[in-house]
């Protein structure tokens, strides 16, 4: 959560800075040829890389609980940040879990749930996106009781899908913590100072880490909770992230050992939005002492917005080259590392109003969604959608950036993307025939990353990130998968060196199920305009 505005503005490799304020083609040769037999990959260094373990395949649904749905209408509100109504409680996200698990995701992420002394600090707005609370052991009443929360926690986990709160460990409401937490501690608290809209939590005292610990296991051993994401996670120290990952690990071994099945994960990922030097110190840490084992790809989602947008500054058309420029590796993280990429968030404008700000041609809106969305499914570790992309969200009016009085008209464009949510069945919506298109391939690309382990935990071999056409392979040790983009409007095609590849007769597209015969030193590969292929080896 931001009460800022971030801007990129094409700063390779520097942090990024925030400001205060409120199908077609065949294979090239049908000749005989002996098979190509490769060695076998050197030993994986990426902690996705082969590694089996469930974070890895996360496929996260964030929502904006205060602007998602409006289940209990007796509990409204109706103040907020953004566009939407600001009626959205726990009992809306109850009644949208079977449209959310119809997008074969299998997480959720919730923004802040916990009490935000609402009319007490005298910003209802703020108080209402939950990101400055007062109490961390009570849900707020704006979106309803701890028992509808354990419900919602129940009702996620029986169809099979995670559950992530949001952690806001730094900073708390400007009134304070209102009462000591159940096991009788508080945490201590600093001046934000001139401006700031709450206190700081000081962690130079004891007693704060020892609170936010509480915090971060009660959740786990009451309500089996799967793990957090931390909000400006660079306003704590390394150590104070490593003694709470330990508390919250230790809390899901033993629900674990206890033979439970949900509250066992234990994932913990990581705000920090800025560049990928400051996401390694701040979140991260060193190979040999790690602190957070997640943290959101920031630089990368920036380089995917100018390769198939615009990022929110207009910079775009940066072609495909930007998707592997050396500010937005995942090599410029530590071993441990689990960077989690998105295409947007509450505090981003939405991908469909970027795609509008760069004046791009209106007939592409859907094909620029598919290939942004194809390049996040084909990237190791976990991956985060936020609510919404599945129909291609935009609001309606909004495409150019607002700067006079932005927030007052709820425009400002870290606030934008809070707009109503969209379900079938719950809120009325009617999908027209492009969005129900979108959210068909939507759940069918993420049915096809989770039955692949190659795409969520594959070694990445790069091939080609050139003009249009960027291009990977992805390989475990029992399959490889060839991963190309076209990021251009014109058709591209890509000479696939055989001497890449394994031995193997064809490619097989995942999607169309075309089949590329194998022959001679390259396979020629058609590219659509804006589209990405997934070409596994037979």
């Amino acid at each position: 959560m931001k009460q800022g505005t971030l801007r990129y503005g094409g700063l390779l490799g520097a942090a990024l800075f925030l400001s205060a304020c409120g199908s077609g083609g065949g294979g090239s040769s049908t000749e005989t040829q002996p098979p190509v037999v490769n060695p076998p990959p050197a030993a994986a260094s990426r902690a996705c890389y082969g590694a089996d373990q469930p974070a890895c395949n996360l496929r996260t649904y964030q929502l904006m609980v205060e602007s998602f749905v409006d289940g209990d209408g007796a509990a409204n509100y109706g103040v907020g940040y953004g566009p939407s109504q600001h009626n959205g409680d726990l009992r809306g996200i109850i009644q949208s879990l079977d449209h959310i698990k119809s997008l074969n995701v299998n997480a959720i992420w919730l923004t802040p749930v916990f009490d935000s002394c609402a009319g007490q600090a005298g910003d209802d707005k703020l108080d209402a996106t939950g990101y400055f609370a007062c109490d961390f052991f009570n849900v707020d009443p704006n979106f309803g009781t701890n028992v509808e929360l354990k419900t919602l926690v129940d009702e996620a986990h029986k169809r099979g899908l995670y559950v992530f709160l949001d952690g806001v460990f730094g900073h708390v409401n400007k009134v304070g913590v209102s009462k000591p937490s159940p096991e009788g501690r508080l945490p201590a608290l600093k001046s934000g100072g001139v401006g700031y809209p709450g206190q700081l939590v000081d962690y130079g005292k004891p007693e704060s880490l020892a609170y936010f610990k509480e915090v971060a296991r009660h959740w786990v051993e009451q309500y089996g909770i799967d793990g957090w994401r931390l909000d400006q996670a660079y306003q704590l120290g390394l150590d104070d992230w490593r003694a709470i990952r330990t508390e919250v690990e230790q809390a899901s071994a033993a629900r674990k050992a206890a033979g439970q099945q949900w509250g066992t994960l234990g994932y913990l990922v990581g705000e920090v939005w800025k560049g990928a030097d400051e996401i390694r110190n701040e979140a991260y840490g060193p190979s040999d002492k790690p602190a957070l084992p997640s943290a959101f790809d920031f630089p990368l989602r920036y380089g995917l917005m100018q390769a198939l947008a615009v990022e929110e500054s207009g910079k775009g058309g940066q072609g495909a080259s930007v998707l592997d420029a050396s500010w937005n590796k995942v090599e410029n993280y530590p071993n441990h590392a689990m960077p989690n990429l998105m295409l947007g968030n509450h505090d981003l404008v939405r991908f469909g109003d970027l795609v509008q700000r760069g004046n791009f041609n209106p007939a592409d809106y859907w094909q620029r969604h598919k290939a942004a969305l194809s390049f996040l499914a084909a990237r190791s570790g976990p991956i985060t959608l936020y609510y919404g992309e599945e129909f291609g969200d935009e609001v309606p009016g909004f495409a150019k950036q607002v700067t006079d009085n932005c927030a007052a008209q709820g425009l400002c464009d870290d606030h934008v993307a809070r707009s109503d949510g969209k379900v079938p069945a719950v809120t009325g919506f009617v999908p027209s025939s492009e969005q129900a298109d979108l959210k068909t391939w939507l759940g069918n690309l993420m049915g096809l990353r989770a039955q692949h382990p190659a795409l969520y935990q594959g070694e990445r071999v790069k091939l080609v990130a050139d003009g249009s056409v960027y291009g990977d392979i992805k390989q475990t040790s029992a399959e490889q998968i060839v991963y190309l983009l076209n990021v251009s409007t014109t058709p591209q095609s890509y000479s696939l060196p055989v001497g890449k590849l394994r031995s193997g007769s064809a490619l097989l597209d995942l999607q169309s199920g075309e089949s590329l015969s194998i022959g001679g030193s390259s396979v020629t590969v058609e590219l659509p305009p804006l589209s990405g292929r997934f070409l596994l080896l037979q």
